[in-house]
């Protein structure tokens, strides 16, 4: 089966198209995963925008409700994607996506038609799909000398997406008198086609050809035995980067779901392009900066700058915080160099330090297992904060909470990636003695020489 967009052939995801086409296809791919991502976000995030303001239920704020319903469906998928995505094979992807899609969609009409509280369970159910499409994206990705350039690719629709899709929402209750309630609904429907679009054009995706395989490694379904192999090799590096991407994680979410009331104090309330223009900055930065680590083609050298990367964002997110507490920052300034911070520490845990973990030790199986592993924690980490916030009774106004957070996650986050450097130059000259031993032994045993 054979496709032609804008004079490119794509064949199916496993078929390998001609040569001089193979460029021209991953620049497709690479647009395809983005805007596939990009759509999905319009499932899941756009209810965020509302504020609920007055709606309270066992004394907790509805949109807490909300927000924790979602976080527990999507970190339900993310539990079940550590297997599930670690053994994904390639047919079948696309129709998973729509199934996946689909019935995010349907739940979110569940939330219109159903009054509140009982409707929370419907964003609890629209959460279960949507932690899967991730994995089954960047399955399509991985493993390939354009991974970081892919990669980035789609972790920019983290950061533009987010906003983009609330500025959608906002404008569909602003302007379109969209109630909170239908505006989720209203949103994934103009949304619906072009993902199954952008869908289909990345189940045309051309697998990683020889010289992939070569530079990086073969990314294949992983077994249970292979999965606690990779553990047991790496479980103290591994230790180390989950704590400080559960820290991200838990800032991102904060800052994610609870912009609207960050932005109302604040005094931009009345701004829906307050979204996207404070994250779009981070977008083109992400996209420009660490698009260049796919011209560091040694691995582990690549892993050591990743870990550099991670470093220099939380240092940015430190210091504009910092500012901005002093009240030498402005408010949209803060959130954009905040952003710029946040995303360059985030984005490299979700398509970079992983790939060239894998491929500097050439370690069987698919990024898909430790991110899941990782993501699966971050979202319990989120999910907690949220529940001991709420049931713990404590007073919250956003803007101090966020500004207190980002301090303190942001000096340990930079303790705990300076501890994953030592420990994986650790592993690096553990490795490079047993090369050497092997060598010599081989060298002095004359059947082994011959």
């Amino acid at each position: 089966m054979e496709a032609q967009v804008g004079g490119v052939k794509l064949g199916v995801a496993n078929s390998s198209p001609p040569t001089t086409n193979r460029l021209s296809a991953i620049v497709l791919a690479a647009l395809a995963a983005a805007a596939t991502y990009t759509c999905m976000y319009a499932f899941r995030k756009p209810f965020t925008a509302a504020t609920f303001d007055g709606l309270l239920y066992a004394g907790v704020s509805y949109k807490v409700w909300l927000v924790v319903a979602q976080v527990l469906g999507y970190m339900a998928s993310k539990f079940y994607g550590i297997r599930f995505i670690s053994e994904l094979k390639s047919k079948g992807r696309f129709q998973s996506v729509v199934f996946l899609i689909g019935f995010a969609w349907l739940s979110l009409l569940g939330f219109a038609l159903v009054p509140p509280p009982w409707n929370i369970a419907f964003m609890f159910l629209n959460g279960l799909p949507l932690g899967l499409i991730w994995g089954i994206v960047f399955s399509y990705l991985e493993g390939r000398r354009t991974t970081e350039v892919l990669g980035i690719a789609l972790a920019s629709t983290f950061i533009f997406a987010s906003g983009f899709v609330k500025s959608i929402g906002s404008w569909l209750m602003v302007d379109c008198g969209k109630t909170a309630f239908w505006m989720p609904f209203t949103a994934g429907a103009l949304f619906i086609v072009p993902l199954v679009g952008a869908a289909w054009l990345l189940d045309r995706t051309p697998t990683p050809d020889a010289l992939d395989l070569a530079a990086r490694s073969e990314r294949r379904p992983m077994t249970k035995q292979e999965r606690r192999a990779f553990l047991q090799k790496f479980l103290p590096g591994i230790i180390v980067l989950v704590a400080a991407y559960l820290l991200l994680t838990v800032l991102r979410d904060l800052r994610d779901n609870f912009a609207a009331e960050l932005w109302i104090e604040l005094g931009y309330g009345d701004r829906p392009d307050i979204f996207t223009q404070t994250e779009l900055p981070a977008t083109l930065v992400i996209l420009g900066g660490l698009s260049l680590l796919v011209f560091v083609k040694n691995n582990h050298r690549a892993l050591f700058f990743n870990h550099i990367t991670i470093f220099i964002g939380l240092v940015l997110v430190f210091v504009s915080t910092l500012l901005f507490s002093q009240k030498l920052l402005a408010a949209p300034h803060w959130a954009m160099l905040n952003g710029v911070g946040l995303y360059l520490a985030y984005v490299p845990f979700n398509c970079l330090i992983f790939e060239r973990l894998i491929a500097a030790y050439r370690q069987p199986g698919n990024i898909g297992f430790i991110m899941y592993v990782a993501d699966a924690i971050g979202y319990l980490g989120s999910v907690a904060v949220l529940l001991v916030k709420e049931f713990l009774e404590v007073p919250i106004v956003w803007s101090r909470f966020l500004v207190g957070a980002n301090l303190w996650a942001s000096v340990v986050g930079m303790v705990l990636m300076g501890a994953s450097v030592v420990y994986f130059m650790k592993k690096r000259l553990t490795q490079q003695s047993g090369n050497q031993n092997s060598r010599q032994e081989n060298l002095s045993n004359p059947i082994l020489s011959t």
